[in-house]
């Protein structure tokens, strides 16, 4: 899980129509398929899912949708070809309803994808807004699995300031995780969308860690949040093992060790940072036993998203 791809055929796309300046794309973006290939080869990883990337200023739903369909036909071309390697999620804009929608119907309905990428935020407006509830009522019906995913705090919202020297994804990635996070909670969104599973990135940021808080202050927010809403929701959502992660026994405080799933940030996070530390850091860490070990490798999953015994 948390296997980053951008498709070759979108940065060309991209570039043509002025929407991206290749040399302001991270250098990992450039990497192909044989790469990942290599460094799945190298960790001992059987199976990605990729997580699409194709961050642009797109003009209209039109031309978003071209940019989805470009980025979803390479992805289906990359599994075709390496049959049991690769499977995919489609890339959603939920600021753009009407292009999230046919995404959901091409990527779900028609292409085979295993589930729906979205990203913690978009323009400010977090997971679990009910601006979202059009798109997420198909995901519902699809009974989706929804990948999440952080990126830049909101321009002109509290926290969104920089520090000079500390990149984003030190310290901000983790806090626009536990936003939406903290948001889909507040707004129910599992309980209203019972049919949908929610994957969170990084063990769900800082989430594990501020649960008694949000127990004992939840009633402050709106609407107010009962301690038992706290307790299911974090019971409910899945979490994946990028990072390198925290030690687990917090998490483990509060989450079944079968909700969480092993990810690697490939190829943001560099190959040695997953083979050098991630990898070793979780299969050393007290928290987990050998078979909650081969859970997270492999079975859990399997369980979350059966079409992976198939790929």
């Amino acid at each position: 899980m948390h296997h980053h791809y951008c498709a070759p055929e979108w940065r060309e796309w991209a570039a043509r129509h002025g929407l991206v300046k290749p040399e302001k794309l991270p250098p990992w973006s450039r990497l192909d398929t044989e790469a990942s290939i290599g460094f799945m080869d190298r960790a001992g990883i059987s199976t990605a899912v990729l997580k699409p990337m194709l961050p642009a200023r797109y003009r209209s739903t039109a031309q978003l949708r071209e940019a989805i369909n470009i980025t979803l036909q390479s992805m289906l071309e990359v599994a075709s070809s390496h049959p049991g390697r690769f499977s995919f999620y489609v890339p959603l804009f939920l600021d753009d309803p009407d292009a999230s929608s046919w995404a959901v119907r091409r990527g779900l309905g028609q292409l085979g994808a295993v589930g729906v990428n979205v990203t913690a935020n978009y323009g400010g407006v977090y997971l679990g807004d009910p601006t979202y509830d059009r798109v997420f009522h198909e995901l519902n019906e699809h009974a989706a699995v929804i990948d999440t995913h952080p990126h830049n705090l909101p321009d002109g919202a509290p926290g969104a300031v920089t520090v000079p020297g500390i990149p984003n994804f030190m310290c901000d990635f983790l806090l626009d995780t536990t936003r939406a996070a903290v948001n889909m909670i507040v707004h129910r969104t599992l309980d209203r969308f019972p049919n949908i599973s929610v994957i969170l990135p990084h063990a769900g940021g800082f989430v594990p860690y501020i649960a008694g808080r949000l127990e004992a202050l939840g009633r402050f927010c709106e609407p107010p949040l009962e301690p038992a809403a706290v307790r299911d929701h974090l019971r409910r959502f899945y979490y994946d093992t990028a990072g390198p992660m925290a030690g687990a026994a917090t998490l483990l405080d509060h989450v079944p060790a079968d909700h969480v799933l092993f990810g690697t940030d490939w190829p943001a996070a560099p190959a040695d940072t997953v083979i050098k530390l991630a990898f070793p850091a979780l299969d050393a860490d007290p928290a987990f036993t050998a078979d909650q070990l081969r859970g997270i490798y492999h079975d859990n999953a399997l369980r979350l998203i059966p079409q992976l015994a198939s790929v």
